[in-house]
């Protein structure tokens, strides 16, 4: 069946186009919801006028994507679950989950569809999760997922202390790797990792003595 499409149909026409669509997806879901009409001479006539609405309506929708996204970009959602031992979750988080979180803070219906979490989230911590709001728009927020009965910024305090310890090491393996390299480098005298205690001063003078 040949119809003008009245407006934006996604993946399908846009609005003032003319296609040919199978019979029972017009009569099933394009002509029910008014998303298109048979052609006609009437209907061929106003193609120009839907076409010019239909941008217009579309402009419309991308300013408001732009927005809901510049809302969403960098956002932290916080989703509590049950976890056993190593962090395991009993459970998994969704993207129905998610989705149901960002439509609270934004009080907006959020999709889960453009929610793009691969394989669901079956550990504790915190993952990054990009949301497709539009075609042209992509914002990503922060999840973390932490145990019940604990509090999200305890999780974020022990995570920032984790980043401490590991500034720490680094740090110490930097030291060990300027002492090696200076005992490579041929100097005559390198300096100990740890200073000599008096019991051991007093072995060596000693043996020095002997």
């Amino acid at each position: 069946m040949r119809v003008v499409f009245l407006e934006d149909v996604s993946g399908v026409a846009q609005g003032g186009d003319v296609k040919e669509v199978k019979n029972g997806f017009a009569r099933n879901y394009l002509l029910p919801k008014n998303l298109a009409v048979p052609v006609s001479h009437n209907a061929l006539q106003g193609v120009a006028k839907l076409a010019q609405e239909a941008d217009g309506v579309r402009i419309k929708t991308l300013a408001d994507m732009k927005a809901l996204g510049e809302e969403l970009d960098g956002v932290q959602v916080n989703v509590e679950m049950r976890a056993g031992a190593g962090g395991r979750l009993y459970g998994s988080v969704t993207n129905t989950i998610v989705a149901e979180q960002l439509s609270e803070l934004t009080d907006r219906e959020i999709d889960r569809r453009i929610v793009e979490i691969a394989e669901p989230m079956r550990e504790l911590g915190f993952f990054d999760v990009n949301v497709l709001v539009h075609p042209e728009v992509k914002a990503q927020i922060k999840v973390l997922v932490y145990a019940t009965g604990t509090d999200p910024a305890d999780f974020e305090d022990v995570d920032t202390e984790d980043g401490d310890e590991a500034e720490d090491g680094a740090e110490t393996e930097g030291d060990a790797e300027v002492a090696v390299a200076n005992v490579e480098g041929g100097e005559e005298e390198a300096y100990p990792a740890e200073t000599p205690t008096d019991d051991e001063d007093a072995e060596s003078e000693t043996t020095e003595g002997e």
